[in-house]
């Protein structure tokens, strides 16, 4: 391996989503809608859950803290994108390559495991509401929170810690419009077995626990909802959960599709619609 080829890495150049003109327009007016709705509903959501007293409960405290996961990668991904949309140069510094991967990922692992707790939140509200704020008290809710991010972080720290020990000996050409696992890994010259194992073990895992997490709570829910005797009660009770579990269906499929198929079945040009969906749409 030539290790002078490795260390010259400065910086990556993405070849972005698309370069046809027409798409470039359509696609750069599309997501700038997207991420501004994004940006003013998210920021929205948590000053007002700040601002108003009678939000200060644990299922808005921890959509709260959803809305902000939300906007930290969306942010990370959505300007640099829209920018480069019409952008010659789209070169980026190895530094910013390596910011912009642990970010995602931090709260990308964040958001599953959030899902995961609100389920559990909206099964303790529905099974024993007169002792919800009892067992989900402030204490609890916040040392939840901690673990999220805490384990949301460790795992950013090693994939990323991971991937940029690789040596880039060849084409610096990212061929995505952000820092990616699977582009990365593509350009390596290195072995990256080691990298494929710990995606489909520490990635995994999370993904694992929080399915079930969200599944099993779903499962009490459920005989919980059906013990309530009238079909009112029984309604507002779903209701309640409707969102969350269509948002939890969404961004799992997305992700396990993304991460979780068969190396020879991978396409860029399909994996970018697909990251467009997940880090800026849902």
């Amino acid at each position: 391996m030539d290790k002078e080829n490795c260390s010259a890495v400065t910086e990556f150049f993405l070849l972005g989503i698309t370069n046809n003109f027409g798409m470039k327009v359509t696609l750069f007016i599309t997501f700038l809608i997207v991420y501004l709705v994004n940006l003013l509903a998210n920021l929205g959501m948590i000053i007002l859950i700040r601002l108003d007293s009678r939000l200060h409960t644990p299922m808005y405290f921890f959509l709260s803290h959803l809305s902000f996961c939300d906007l930290c990668y969306s942010t990370a991904i959505g300007p640099r994108m829209l920018v480069d949309i019409f952008t010659k140069n789209k070169s980026i510094s190895i530094t910013g390559c390596i910011m912009q991967f642990f970010i995602l990922y931090m709260f990308v692992d964040a958001e599953c495991l959030l899902l995961a707790v609100m389920a559990f939140d909206r099964y303790k509200a529905i099974s024993n509401p007169l002792l919800y704020t009892v067992n989900m008290s402030t204490k609890m809710c916040s040392l939840s929170m901690a673990g999220v991010y805490l384990v949301g972080m460790a795992d950013a720290l090693i994939h990323t810690s991971l991937t940029f020990r690789l040596c880039f000996c060849g084409s610096k050409e990212i061929n995505h419009f952000f820092c990616d696992i699977p582009p990365l890994l593509l350009l390596s010259c290195s072995d990256t077995q080691v990298n494929e194992l710990v995606i489909f073990t520490v990635f995994g895992f999370i993904e694992l626990s929080t399915i079930s997490g969200v599944l099993v709570s779903y499962c009490y829910i459920i005989s919980s909802v059906l013990k309530i005797r009238s079909a009112e009660g029984r309604f507002k009770a779903f209701s309640t959960c409707t969102s969350h579990f269509t948002a939890v269906a969404i961004f799992q499929g997305t992700i396990l599709f993304m991460y979780f198929r068969p190396s020879s079945s991978y396409s860029l040009d399909e994996d970018k619609m697909t990251s467009l969906f997940y880090t800026l749409v849902i």
